[in-house]
C-alpha cells in the first residue's frame, strides 16, 4: 500500500540497482533520516517488479529505480511501467546517471513518480522520496525544463519513437535492422527518420546523431 501525506509509520524504500555499491551509499545516505526504512532491495529491474508485486511481509511505498541493469535484462523502464501497473503499488522514483531525452521519456511514459539524477545532494534525494510517497511528481530541476522545453517547442521536438529510431541509428543499424527491431516496416522507418532530419534540419544520418548527442537528446 502506497504511502500517502500524514500516513503514520516510515517511508518504505525498495532500492532497485545493479551495483551493490551504489546500494550501500543510497542505504547509507537514507538511512540518516528519520522517516525512511529500507526494507528492501533488488540487483535487477525482474527483481524489483516480484518484490513490488509480492503480497504479505512488508508493504513498500516508493522504489528507487535505476534505468540500467546491463546487457539481456530488463530495462528500469519497463520495470516502472510494471510497478505503475500494479493495483496499490508503489510509487517509482527513477535514480539513473542518463539525463537524455530518450531515456527521460521513457521513464515518464511509463509512469515514473519522479525523475532524479544520482548527482543530486542528499536533501533533494530526500525530499524528492517525500514528494513522490505522497503521490506527487518529483522531477529534479534540470530534468523538468527539458520537459517545459520539449512543451514550449514542440514542433522541434523528437518523439519518443523518432528518438528510438536515431537511437539504433546512432548504434549503427541500417533500415532494415532497425524494421525488424522495431516490428515496423521500413517505409515507416523512412518516415521517422524524414521527420528527424527536418526537425534537427539536418540531412544525414551522421548529422542527425551528432546533432541530437550535442542537445542532450542521446548520449553521448
Amino acid at each position: 500500500m502506497t504511502a500517502t501525506a500524514g500516513a503514520p509509520g516510515p517511508i518504505r524504500l525498495l532500492l532497485a540497482d545493479d551495483h551493490p555499491v551504489v546500494r550501500a551509499g543510497l542505504r547509507a545516505v537514507l538511512d540518516t533520516e528519520a522517516d525512511f526504512r529500507v526494507v528492501a532491495e533488488a540487483a535487477s529491474a525482474e527483481q524489483a517488479v516480484e518484490l513490488a508485486a509480492a503480497e504479505g511481509g512488508e508493504g513498500i511505498d516508493v522504489v528507487l529505480m535505476d534505468l540500467q541493469f546491463g546487457p539481456g535484462r530488463m530495462h528500469g523502464a519497463e520495470a516502472t511501467a510494471a510497478i505503475a501497473a500494479l493495483p496499490g503499488g508503489p510509487r517509482v522514483l527513477v535514480l539513473t546517471t542518463y539525463d537524455t531525452d530518450a531515456d527521460i521519456l521513457a521513464a515518464v511514459e511509463a509512469g515514473a513518480a519522479g525523475y532524479l539524477l544520482k548527482d543530486a545532494p542528499p536533501e533533494e534525494l530526500a525530499a524528492a522520496v517525500r514528494t513522490a510517497a505522497a503521490g506527487q511528481s518529483a522531477l529534479a530541476p534540470a530534468i523538468a525544463l527539458r520537459l517545459m522545453d520539449r512543451m514550449r517547442a514542440p514542433a522541434e521536438a523528437l518523439s519518443r519513437r523518432e528518438l528510438e529510431v536515431l537511437g539504433l541509428v546512432a548504434d549503427g543499424l541500417s533500415n532494415q535492422q532497425i524494421s525488424k527491431r522495431l516490428f515496423l516496416s521500413q517505409a515507416t522507418v523512412k518516415s521517422h527518420l524524414v521527420h528527424v532530419f527536418a526537425k534537427l534540419e539536418v540531412d544525414s544520418r551522421t548529422a542527425a546523431v551528432a546533432v541530437a548527442r550535442s542537445r542532450g537528446m542521446l548520449p553521448r
